[in-house]
């Protein structure tokens, strides 16, 4: 092939960087421009990139960041879904799907503690005397012992700590529901793989799990004639499966007279517990079940390490609608993990659930308000927060209601309390003014103190409440910035 001359080399050496070479074929010089070309459309998405990288970075330090902090299961996650839900209504309806399988794990995990209590009061007391004839199993009368008034029925006194509830009723019923242990770990694994704690309805923060189980619910719905197709659609269909099978069996377990008065010998109060779906079983162990708000709010997910939530605003409209939302672990051996977020928010939601008659669960020997009260300490006293919003929950007002309702006292768990009146409005104040006192004792400039009484569980009430604490937060924000 004939070779293309060259003309003569510029003095400008850029000029003469790009100079085709000295007896350049054809091919050579098309196979040339082919590769400048090339370069130039990479440079050209580098030069892109860098540019919405520009943008989204301006955009994220222009945002609201708000941190929420608390014990584990103070809160956190619920309020945090009643923001999505107040702001993000679109967001939360795409992820509704995803909620379903925790639901039906909650049910299922709340089985397995009843079992485990029956099992535990059996080992230790025995079991009653069989009545005469041995009742069977009832799915009518939903009780597997005879009228509480017969002759095996618990007697008051000393005695009824140490007395047999339990007969072999109990013992079929507990064969009946036993494969509920084993299938509860190994849907959690598939579900959720590589969950923290297999035996514990739990993600790590940053994994996405939401869009993960989402994904398979599309995968069911559009193959119905094949619904086991894949491992992972075939598992969430089979926690539907396996409430729809026992559905009979949980619902006299949880119906039965003798089996609450074990659990209360034991003091295992299964309501209090995160997650209690006992009493919607016949609504929930259904193969068209389809979580409402109130469901999604109650649903327990345990979130190990550090979760971030970046909502845009849907329901108001203001310059900037980016927010992120850090929801941080609440156990007592991720709180080191706190301080790395106090220089980059605007605001800490505080979450003290007012359970006074509570201790840790991770240390039984701490009161939940103890600790509660320590973490907030710390937080008022920090330095790097001193130009931040801390707005406190005192939240858990309904929990709070029924324990006084039940006769607990709070003198009995909190000394310092004393005789004051033993209803809610007198024991909220006075834990209120006692956050108060820390916040204005310890802050290192003197600012506001913003407090709500929530139950974060209640959507419509704790929706009007985060309004408020949008503006609020606003407003401070914009304060301490010197543009009002």
């Amino acid at each position: 092939m004939k070779a293309i001359s060259n003309p003569r080399w510029p003095d400008d050496p850029f000029a003469a960087a790009l100079m085709p070479p000295p007896k350049e074929t054809e091919g050579e010089r098309v196979k040339r421009v082919q590769e400048q070309e090339e370069a130039a459309r990479i440079s050209r998405e580098i030069d892109e990139g860098l540019l919405e990288t520009k943008k989204l970075i301006e955009r994220r330090r222009k945002a609201t960041k708000v941190l929420l902090l608390g014990q584990a299961e103070s809160g956190k996650s619920t309020t945090l879904k009643n923001f999505q839900l107040s702001f993000c209504p679109s967001q939360f309806k795409q992820e509704r799907t995803a909620w379903r399988s925790v639901i039906q794990l909650n049910l299922i995990k709340s089985v397995r503690r009843i079992l485990q209590v029956i099992q535990d009061d059996w080992d230790h007391i025995g079991p009653a005397k069989p009545i005469s004839p041995i009742p069977g199993f009832s799915r009518q009368s939903g009780s597997l012992v005879g009228p509480s008034s017969g002759p095996n029925s618990p007697k008051t006194g000393d005695k009824e700590d140490r007395e047999p509830i339990l007969t072999d009723a109990h013992r079929r019923l507990l064969m009946r529901l036993s494969p509920l242990v084993s299938m509860e770990e190994n849907l959690v694994n598939k579900l959720f793989p590589h969950p923290p704690d297999p035996k514990e309805v739990s993600v790590r923060g940053g994994t996405n799990w939401k869009s993960y189980i989402a994904k398979l619910g599309k995968e069911r719905d559009q193959k119905p004639i094949r619904p086991r197709s894949s491992q992972s659609s075939a598992s969430q269909e089979e926690g539907t499966h396996i409430l729809v099978t026992f559905k009979e069996d949980i619902i006299a377990l949880w119906n039965d007279p003798a089996v609450h008065r074990v659990l209360k010998r034991r003091g295992c109060n299964i309501r209090d517990m995160s997650g209690f779906f006992l009493d919607d079983v016949r609504r929930i162990a259904v193969q068209n079940y389809e979580p409402s708000d109130q469901d999604i709010m109650k649903a327990r997910l345990k979130t190990v390490g550090v979760e971030e939530y970046h909502f845009v605003m849907e329901t108001v409209s203001e310059g900037n609608g980016d927010w992120y939302i850090y929801d941080v672990g609440g156990s007592r051996n991720l709180r080191s993990q706190w301080a790395s977020f106090f220089d980059d928010v605007q605001a800490i939601i505080f979450l003290a659930p007012l359970t006074f008659n509570l201790n840790l669960e991770e240390d039984p020997t701490i009161n939940r308000i103890e600790d509660s009260i320590m973490i907030w300490k710390a937080i008022c006293s920090n330095k790097l927060l001193e130009r931040t919003a801390i707005i406190l929950f005192l939240n858990k007002m309904d929990v709070l209601a029924t324990a006084l309702e039940s006769g607990l006292r709070v003198k009995d768990y909190v000394i310092s309390y004393g005789d004051s009146p033993n209803d809610v409005p007198s024991v909220t104040k006075y834990f209120r003014e006692k956050f108060r006192t820390y916040h204005k004792k310890l802050s290192p400039k003197p600012r506001t103190f913003f407090w709500h009484e929530t139950s974060v569980i209640d959507t419509d009430a704790t929706g009007a409440i985060l309004f408020g604490v949008r503006e609020g937060i606003l407003r401070y924000h914009l304060s301490k910035s010197d543009v009002i």
